[in-house]
């Protein structure tokens, strides 16, 4: 990239002489040519110099100028990028895109200098958000260009992304279309090839990959061997013959092919070195994978030597004299770090020492630390949370050995630390950084996600979706991303703190509660019970069978005649579940708080049954209803800090858009309202009145807000959307709204259903309202019966109204269900009454307390003590 760039820098550069002085352009191009004679680490500072200088200047700024800076930066990108200072590089590059468009500038290939490298360190720093909306911007820019090279290079990296955000398909589609329909080279068809084959592998190895790919063993290893074929000829293609050869050896190590894979890691080797101006960073990477490849062969005194050179190539002052492990001052946000220090755990694991291990593992987790504070985009995030999962699932069966070991309770709290972290956390971050974040990074964050919304609601018109339209929007979004960083780079960076555990065993006892979590991980379900200033750990030891009997148990749920035609199957598989997941039983206290994890964040645990019988009488099953009040929340955090319920007079913002004379018609909505409307002072929306608009201007003025209306989990493909009478709204619509209602009552299908990550839940209507702000709600988990949703609704509010908490008033709605000797028995079915779930507080509530009317009746008091000792007189 840097010689040609040279070559015409050189053509147009002016030589100035004698007491000509040089120009700002002169300036800027000069120390770039001062720099790229003899580029060192020491000598960026200069070109960082010459961009300073350049911007204190005051005067009003040339095209020329301007692209002239636009050029150093990419150059200092390139650099940096070279010398392994990947987000010194990224800020670079940044600085050249923002100014380019910011200045509306051309006559220079911002996309080979600049938008291809930024989207491939994005890549890399697991920024995919990013990384998508740059290499989207310059496939249009080729596109309408018509520069096949770059479109073809963009698809590549592309597929990149969707591989690494576990979109496997979309990537395989992409890739054999464009293999099928594009004219291309043998290297673009071999690189493309190449990821093809890293596609087919990631497809076969998730166990929850749902569309199996016919003959996938041969498929993957021949798109691996084709793209040796097509490339091998052509000598500049070294580096990717290395990287064929290396999955290849890799792929052989999954199958226990240890010779074939050693062969295959020596081509890649002999390719690797063939490879002229091997950055450090590119050398670290290969040397993790052979050092990676020696501990599977369990060869691990010569996998330590390799790790210990990867960290000297990192960071320059590692010395493992004193310690193996590096200097936590001297870490960096660096993927290829962060893998080093994992298998460095699993060498010493190996070597019995789990505690050294975990240092090892504390080490990561502060690299992931870095990682977050660099992300903007709540999907990037996610995605570095489900990284941090896997580490963490190895971090509790450490502490659980020692536990086993030492009998040691501070082994379990760690590792419910280590869980605790993992629950919610971009949830976690976004609602701590709207109490402390500026106005101005507030508004950054509310038009980003508006720009957001914008872009997932044209992709949803599938191939009528406006291309311009959503480039246009992404542009912006970048900017604003930009925009963003420099505000975020004022403010500290804040590590995941902590829970107060003797906060949170004290809260316990005093809601007379018991806290049960679950963390869900690959192999195990691990189960913590907190309870009396207590705290144990339990698993369930093979998850891959835990989830299919979760899922035959929600099966039950998802039609309204299942549980009716199978009774005692039902009462079978929910004891079942029962018992796997190793409830409380005889508990002292009735309040029992649950953290789900995975797909139990779809589990009714009321609906379970706690002892199996042969009744057909719904009402007469014993149901975990039957012996606690539950309250579910998403972490043991939000339960912890969440706000006191409070005691003033209830007031209902209602929305109930019934859809008369149409196909949505909510024929029991206008009772529900009217029920609520008997118990509750307030403001009531319906048919056409219950826009939008109406409960935005109104919410913030309420302390209960009530939905009746229709919903959808979505898909895939589709985000969970609520449906107000002027139009749909998607969940991430509902993040601005910054409400802080007492209580969110959804009141319609599926509110609580979205698609599901284990580290935070289901990205649900529930969920968009927790982001704007509601602490205490009540959602649904499926379809919901229009009518039996009404009559337990109805029930729900008198027990508000005759002073109940909002976890005894749920509780005590189903248990009168139940009782109820008008409803049928077969409308008893769990199906009907377990479908509302309450999360938040479980505090009781207490009515409003008149003090005026206390002093008025003690001032009565005293004037007739008066009165009659004066009459005694």
């Amino acid at each position: 990239m840097v010689k040609n760039i040279f070559y015409l820098l050189l053509f147009t550069t002016l030589t100035v002489f004698g007491q000509n002085p040089l120009t700002p352009e002169d300036k800027i191009y000069n120390a770039v040519d001062v720099y790229s004679a003899n580029p060192t680490v020491e000598g960026l500072q200069n070109l960082t110099k010459a961009d300073s200088d350049f911007w204190k200047n005051s005067k009003p700024k040339t095209k020329n100028e301007l692209l002239a800076i636009v050029v150093l930066n990419c150059n200092k990108g390139y650099y940096e990028n070279k010398f392994g200072k990947t987000n010194q590089a990224i800020s670079s590059y940044e600085k050249a895109w923002q100014s380019y468009q910011k200045y509306k500038l051309s006559n220079y290939d911002i996309t080979e200098y600049c938008l291809k490298p930024l989207g491939n360190l994005y890549t890399i720093m697991g920024d995919y958000d990013n990384a998508e909306n740059t290499i989207k911007q310059y496939y249009f820019i080729a596109n309408a260009e018509k520069n096949q090279s770059q479109k073809i290079a963009a698809i590549q990296n592309l597929s990149n992304v969707y591989q690494n955000t576990g979109r496997i398909i979309e990537a395989i589609d992409l890739l054999e279309k464009t293999i099928k329909t594009e004219k291309l080279s043998a290297v673009q068809k071999g690189n493309l090839f190449n990821n093809l084959g890293n596609n087919y592998v990631l497809s076969y190895k998730n166990p929850d990959f749902s569309k199996p790919i016919p003959n996938i063993f041969k498929k993957l290893e021949s798109s691996y061997f084709t793209a040796i074929q097509l490339l091998q000829s052509d000598k500049t293609q070294t580096e990717t013959l290395a990287n064929c050869y290396r999955n290849l050896s890799a792929l052989n190590i999954q199958w226990h092919n240890i010779e074939l894979a050693n062969s295959y890691f020596e081509k890649a080797k002999k390719y690797f070195f063939a490879t002229p101006n091997i950055s450090p960073r590119k050398l670290a990477k290969f040397n993790y994978e052979e050092a990676n490849l020696l501990f599977q062969q369990q060869k691990l005194s010569e996998a330590n030597t390799i790790l210990a050179s990867i960290f000297k190539i990192l960071m320059p002052n590692y010395s493992n004299k004193k310690n193996i492990l590096p200097n936590p001052n001297s870490l960096y946000a660096e993927t290829i770090l962060l893998d080093a220090l994992d298998l460095q755990a699993a060498i010493l694991l190996e070597q019995n020492q789990p505690k050294k291990a975990l240092e090892a593992y504390a080490l990561s987790f502060q690299i992931e630390d870095l990682f977050s504070n660099l992300l903007v985009y709540e999907n990037s995030k996610i995605i570095n949370q489900i990284r941090i999962r896997n580490r963490t699932e190895k971090c509790i069966s450490i502490y659980a050995f020692l536990y086993q070991k030492e009998n040691k309770i501070a082994n379990i709290e760690s590792a419910f630390q280590l869980s605790e972290r993992t629950k919610s956390g971009v949830l976690k971050r976004y609602l701590s950084n709207k109490k402390t974040a500026s106005r101005e990074e507030t508004l950054h964050l509310e038009q980003l996600q508006n720009w957001n919304n914008e872009i997932v609601k044209e992709q949803q018109k599938g191939d009528l979706a406006n291309v311009s339209k959503i480039n246009e929007a992404i542009k912006k979004q970048n900017e604003l991303m930009l925009s963003l960083k420099k505000i975020r780079l004022k403010n500290q960076v804040n590590s995941a703190e902590n829970i107060d555990l003797k906060s949170l065993y004290s809260k316990l006892e005093k809601d007379k509660a018991i806290m049960v979590e679950y963390f869900s991980g690959f192999e195990k379900m691990y189960i913590f019970t907190l309870v009396k200033q207590r705290i144990k750990l339990d698993f369930y030891w093979d998850n891959h069978t835990a989830t299919p009997r979760i899922i035959s148990f929600l099966d039950y749920f998802s039609d309204a005649n299942k549980i009716t035609d199978n009774i005692s199957g039902y009462n079978h598989y929910g004891n079942s579940l029962y018992e796997m997941l190793k409830l409380p039983t005889n508990a002292t206290y009735q309040n029992l708080i649950i953290v789900p994890d995975g797909i139990l964040n779809f589990l009714p645990f009321e609906a379970l049954i706690t002892k199996e019988s042969n009744t057909t009488n719904f009402a007469q099953m014993n149901y975990l209803l039957n012996d606690f009040r539950i309250a579910y929340n998403n972490s043991a955090t939000f339960y912890l800090d969440g706000k006191p319920i409070s005691k003033d007079k209830k007031s209902v913002l209602g929305i109930f858009p019934v859809f008369e004379k149409t196909n949505y018609e909510l024929t029991f909505s206008k009772a529900e309202m009217q029920s609520i409307k008997s118990n509750f002072d307030g403001q009531f929306f319906e048919n056409k009145t219950a826009t939008f608009d109406n409960f935005k201007m109104n919410a913030s003025n309420y302390s209960i807000l009530h939905l009746s209306t229709h919903a959808t989990s979505g898909d895939t493909e589709t985000p969970a959307s609520i449906k107000f009478y002027d139009q749909e709204i998607l969940y991430s619509e509902l993040y601005n709204l910054n409400i802080n209602p007492d209580l969110v009552v959804l009141s319609a299908c599926e509110t609580g259903i979205g698609k599901l990550y284990k580290s935070e839940g289901a990205m649900s209507v529930a969920r968009g309202f927790q982001f704007a702000g509601a602490q205490n709600l009540l959602f649904s988990l499926w379809k919901v019966n229009d009518y039996t949703t009404s009559v337990f609704m109805t029930d729900f509010y008198k027990n508000i109204k005759n002073g109940e908490s909002y976890l005894d008033a749920n509780a005590n709605a189903k248990m009168n269900f139940l009782k109820d000797k008008s409803i049928s028995n077969a409308k008893k079915s769990p199906y009907y009454w377990s479908a509302f779930v309450y999360y938040g507080g479980i505090e009781t509530a207490e009515k409003p307390t008149n003090y005026y009317l206390y002093i008025l009746g003690l001032l009565i008091l005293i004037g007739l003590f008066l009165v009659f000792k004066h009459f005694r007189k």
